[in-house]
């Protein structure tokens, strides 16, 4: 059965290897099996403090970059781009070192550029997201790890909204360790049907982020479970299925998606009901004809 996880965000921001322990022992309690590490602060976070974290213990990791207005792939200024595929290669090196797969996460641009764009001026800022992956493409596979490129909603970003813009974009880049990392919060606003997103992207789907359609607990709310996991079957995905969900609590990060009230009691009590609901449900969907 596909690895479910939690995101460190479910907690706290910015993550640092000081938290690592804790986070660690606190997504076992939820029946856990992978911590999905939000990097935003590259240097509070390092290999040795990740894998100290879990040694001994049944633990897999995931690696989550955060991209603002200064990681930007697409931007006009060669120094922002510059600066954009350092910090991506970090998070490879990052990646590597402690044996997860992939790099998740819009990488393409900056999170909160949406804007009307004239035809000519979207193709060049395009251009310059593909040049950009192209070369975190090739730094990847010299270390064994895949880029996973989330699509975002339109409130987000204008670049990439959907699972067929996402594919056009892997195309566009053209490198073998260059997918997609869906979410059921995105595809909730920008899919006609979450299901065929799913399907439509096949072997290209490299990791998925669930939470509920108002970014609470998966299990509740209006998205189409049962459809979202026979998808997930259809195309064969064993890869991980990641909460990714927060709290008001967390403030930055609560202001940057725009969580104005609690959505559960507390991040155990998410991740908690969230991990369960994702094993009963893989496993059901794994049990039918």
């Amino acid at each position: 059965m596909n690895p479910i996880g939690v995101s460190s965000w479910i907690w706290l921001s910015p993550f640092t290897d000081e938290d690592a322990p804790s986070l660690v022992a606190r997504a076992q309690e939820a029946g856990a099996e992978v911590l999905e590490v939000a990097v935003e602060q590259i240097e509070l976070v390092s290999a040795p403090g990740l894998r100290a974290a879990v040694h001994g213990k049944a633990m897999g990791l995931s690696i989550c970059g955060a991209f603002g207005p200064a990681r930007d792939l697409s931007n006009e200024d060669g120094r922002v781009r510059d600066a954009a595929l350092t910090y991506i290669k970090q998070c490879i090196d990052l990646a590597h070192a402690v044996g997860a797969e992939n790099v998740v996460g819009p990488m393409y641009s900056a999170v909160g550029k949406a804007r009307p764009l004239s035809p000519e001026a979207r193709r060049s800022e395009r251009q310059r997201a593909v040049e950009g992956l192209r070369a975190a493409a090739d730094y990847a596979a010299s270390a064994g790890v895949s880029l996973a490129i989330e699509p975002l909603n339109r409130f987000e970003t204008d670049m990439v909204n959907t699972t067929e813009q996402g594919l056009e974009l892997c195309d566009l880049v053209g490198r073998a360790n260059v997918g997609l990392t869906l979410d059921t919060f995105h595809m909730n606003i920008e899919e006609k049907s979450p299901a065929d997103a799913i399907r439509a992207a096949g072997d290209r789907l490299l990791h998925f982020q669930v939470c509920a359609n108002d970014r609470g607990t998966p299990g509740t709310g209006h998205l189409p479970w049962a459809d979202v996991f026979s998808a997930l079957r259809d195309v064969g995905y064993g890869g991980q299925v990641v909460i990714e969900s927060f709290t008001p609590s967390v403030g930055e990060i609560a202001k940057a998606v725009s969580l104005w009230r609690p959505l559960d009691a507390s991040g155990d009590e998410l991740a908690r009901k969230g991990v369960a609901f994702l094993r009963s449900s893989l496993a059901a969907s794994e049990a039918l004809p």
